[in-house]
């Protein structure tokens, strides 16, 4: 036994010694349940206690009040908690192990549901089964109620990094955090439900890639042994999900993991999940309605409306949403028209209005940053940002009616992005040269520019058909749809600097 353990440690592993003396198996390989606390809650009824006069259930003891002959816990299940109540002469020989037993110790309990005098439905304990016996003690929190008749918490375990390294067990001392991610099943359920309604393909595309493609951003980069060649993670389903359209399905989508080489905040992490879809026929004015029609539809199957009370701040994801152009939001929240002027002059336009800018940027991150810094923070209604500058947008096709943009939107609620979209650039000979200029940007200096992939070029020339795509955060959908402010929150394991220098083989 370690000689860094606590005291209390220490004792259950004595505990556990004691038990398995007398011939008791503390780790069992099953246990039958029938019904969750939260079915046994809603399902109880005074007039007819016999519809639940055989039940079994198992969780984890959370509360224990030894009281002589009868005892009460408290287990936790997956739903919520529930009240044994465990007599002395319904269950001698568990009795005399009673002492043994600890909180966060995993029980199975078989009985018959009752109310007690205090009104409380609880389980009147028939048998007992230790499951398996907790050796490291919970950080459980203790209450008190003062004079005033205010309730006072004692040692929670509040610490947000603590609670992201060691989730697990977050999700029994804090199990209200359960809500956010039952949510966020749902919120992917009824996205996968909404499209394949609609006959959309779901499909899964390399996440090791030789070429990686389809955003701007920089890779994680691992070396294969056997090819001895090196592959990226990717960071965008986009370009295989393009191959697809080209080999003849007509809706196809992935809800997958990306990673991005990149930092870390409350918007960013380096592995997330996203999902993209791809439709061929339309384009991205069909795609803006499609999207509303899906975020607002799982909003109110998710919170029985479309309002969201985010943070203090009440967010409408009724349809439709507003749209408005890149360059008239420019104008409308910097004073300038920044169409059409050159890397020189944005960087002058930049510099005037307080922005701190590399002067080897290109004009597509000089006019990021502008909008980062100026513009976002403002749309926290849902607002399509429309019709970006051609070099901002290499995969996206030439408006149809405005000279050097491009048919593309952008989806931003509460300041933040949530979806990305274009009309799909299909000329492969446009897409040839857009690509060779980002090598350029690349050579310059610009690790984050898109790489030329020959293989979907080739895929181009084969021919797509007309295809929208859109592609949407899930991670900052959940965010929204939940009211966490940080992704983070969820995040089951979200990535974290290590506590301690890892040291691993090199394998």
């Amino acid at each position: 036994m370690s000689e860094n353990r606590s005291e209390q440690s220490k004792r259950r592993f004595e505990e556990l010694e004691i038990l398995e003396s007398t011939g008791l198996n503390c780790y069992p390989y099953s246990f039958e349940k029938t019904h969750s606390s939260t079915q046994i809650l809603s399902e109880y009824d005074d007039n007819s206690p016999e519809t639940l006069s055989r039940v079994a259930v198992a969780g984890r003891i959370m509360a224990i009040r030894r009281m002589g002959k009868a005892s009460f816990f408290h287990i936790l299940d997956q739903d919520g908690k529930i009240q044994i109540y465990l007599k002395k002469d319904d269950l001698p020989d568990f009795y005399e192990n009673l002492k043994l037993l600890d909180i966060g110790d995993i029980i199975g309990v078989n009985g018959y549901v009752f109310r007690t005098k205090t009104g409380e439905v609880s389980i009147h304990a028939q048998s007992v089964e230790l499951l398996c016996k907790s050796l490291t003690p919970l950080p459980v929190a203790k209450e008190e109620v003062d004079e005033q008749g205010n309730k006072i918490v004692h040692d929670a375990f509040t610490d947000k990094e603590a609670r992201y390294r060691k989730r697990y067990i977050d999700l029994i001392v804090n199990p209200d955090i359960r809500k956010t991610f039952l949510k966020r099943s749902k919120i992917i359920t009824l996205m996968r439900n909404y499209f394949d309604k609609n006959g959309w393909l779901e499909v899964e595309t390399p996440v090791l890639q030789p070429i990686y493609g389809g955003a701007t951003a920089r890779p994680f980069v691992t070396h294969h042994n056997a090819l001895d060649i090196p592959l990226y993670l990717r960071i965008a389903d986009e370009l295989y999900l393009k191959r697809l359209i080209v080999g003849g399905f007509e809706g196809v989508y992935e809800i997958s993991k990306n990673f991005r080489n990149e930092g870390m905040d409350k918007m960013h992490n380096p592995e997330f999940t996203s999902m993209e879809i791809y439709v061929a026929y339309k384009d991205y004015n069909w795609m803006m309605e499609m999207t509303e029609d899906l975020i607002s539809s799982i909003c109110m199957e998710v919170n029985g409306t479309t309002e969201i009370d985010f943070a203090g701040t009440e967010i409408s994801l009724a349809k439709p949403f507003r749209r408005a152009s890149m360059f008239d939001l420019f104008k409308e929240y910097t004073g300038m028209d920044l169409k059409g002027l050159s890397r020189e002059e944005l960087l002058v336009a930049a510099k005037s209005i307080g922005i701190g800018i590399d002067p080897t940027m290109s004009s597509m991150k000089i006019l990021d940053e502008i909008f980062s810094e100026k513009v976002e923070e403002n749309l926290i209604q849902p607002t399509f940002v429309i019709d970006y500058p051609l070099e901002m947008s290499p995969l996206a096709k030439k408006h149809r009616n405005i000279d050097g943009l491009v048919e593309r939107f952008e989806l931003f609620i509460n300041g933040g992005e949530i979806a990305n979209s274009f009309s799909e650039l299909n000329d492969a000979r446009d897409q040839r040269q857009r690509l060779e200029e980002q090598a350029t940007i690349r050579a310059a200096g610009d690790d984050e520019a898109m790489i030329v992939d020959e293989d979907f070029l080739n895929a181009l020339e084969i021919g797509m058909p007309p295809t929208a795509g859109l592609g949407i955060g899930i991670d900052r959908l959940v965010m929204l749809m939940t009211g966490e402010t940080s992704i983070r929150d969820v995040l089951f394991f979200p990535q974290m600097k290590p506590e301690k220098v890892i040291v691993q083989d090199n394998i």
